[in-house]
C-alpha cells in the first residue's frame, strides 16, 4: 500500500491542526483558571478590607468610650458616687518629665542590661584560710 503525497500532507494538516486546536483549549482553560484565581484573590481581599475596616471602626469607638471615662467631671462623679474619698496630687506627689519617653525608656532599659552583664561577669569566691 503506496501513500501518495496528497494523503501525507493531509495527515500532516490534521496533525497540526488537532496540535492547535489542543494549545487554543489549554490556554483558554488557562485563562478560565487564571480570571477564577483573580476573582478568589479579590473576594478574600474584600473580606480582609471588611475586616480591617470593623476593627478599626471598633478600635475607634473603644478610644472615645476611654477617652469619655478619662474626663475629669466623668472622674469626679464617679469618686463621689462610689463613695471613693479621692482627692487630687498635691504638687509635690507630681513628677513632671520633661525628655522624650522613648529616649528616657530606652536608656533605662540599657541601665538594667548593663547592671545584668556586670552581675552575670563578676566572680566571688571565698579562699579558706589553712590552720
Amino acid at each position: 500500500m503506496k501513500t501518495s503525497a496528497a494523503h501525507g500532507f493531509v495527515n500532516q494538516v490534521l496533525a497540526y491542526t488537532l496540535v492547535g486546536i489542543g494549545l487554543t483549549s489549554s490556554i483558554g482553560v488557562g485563562a478560565v483558571w487564571m480570571r477564577e484565581q483573580i476573582s478568589f484573590t479579590a473576594n478574600a481581599n474584600k473580606v480582609l478590607e471588611a475586616r480591617i475596616a470593623d476593627l478599626t471602626r471598633r478600635c475607634e469607638e473603644t478610644t472615645a468610650a476611654i477617652a469619655q471615662e478619662q474626663d475629669a467631671t466623668v472622674l469626679l462623679q464617679r469618686n463621689t458616687l462610689w463613695n471613693l474619698g479621692l482627692v487630687p496630687p498635691a504638687e509635690g506627689q507630681v513628677q513632671r518629665v520633661t525628655e522624650d519617653p522613648t529616649e528616657r525608656l530606652a536608656a533605662k532599659r540599657s541601665r538594667g542590661i548593663e547592671r545584668e552583664t556586670a552581675a552575670a561577669g563578676t566572680v566571688s569566691f571565698r579562699v579558706a584560710e589553712q590552720p
